[in-house]
């Protein structure tokens, strides 16, 4: 069974990957890249996010925003990711296994969304080659929450 190549970015190489993808209504021409995807899209709480949401279309067959920060305990004014947000994670990752690339970003794609990755390539069952060093908090909230079987 095919399983995703899992890509995890900053925000700009998100809208990047993106924007290979498209080409303007009545172009005869292909883009650049018509893979299938789906995104995973953490934003930051302060100001709202990064003032954009990806959406489902043609090539991305699945997309979920969650709001949380970049913190691994509670800090004012700042939001942990929860248990909710982990179990949609979680649900995502399975419902969109068959897609070319799981795309995965926060701000800088590093900490939160490096987490995600890791946790992502062991839920598909694929080895995992990226940095160790990531907001463990996210990563070991996903596995507590997976192993308790709340994602059903």
């Amino acid at each position: 069974m095919k399983k995703p190549r899992i890509l995890v970015v900053s925000s700009r190489g998100a809208l990047r990957y993106v924007m290979d993808h498209f080409c303007e209504p009545g172009v005869t021409e292909y883009p650049k890249n018509t893979e299938t995807y789906a995104v995973i899209s953490i934003q930051d709480t302060i100001g709202n996010g990064y003032g954009f949401e990806l959406r489902q279309n043609q090539f991305c067959k699945g997309a979920i925003t969650l709001f949380f920060d970049d913190i691994e305990k509670p800090e004012a004014g700042l939001k942990l990711m929860d248990e909710i947000q982990a179990r949609q994670i979680i649900a995502f990752i399975q419902a969109n296994s068959y897609v070319d690339t799981l795309l995965i970003h926060c701000f800088a794609g590093v900490s939160r969304s490096m987490a995600v990755g890791a946790f992502a390539s062991e839920l598909l069952g694929q080895p995992y080659t990226g940095s160790q060093t990531f907001n463990r908090y996210v990563y070991d909230l996903l596995k507590e929450v997976y192993l308790k079987g709340a994602h059903l």
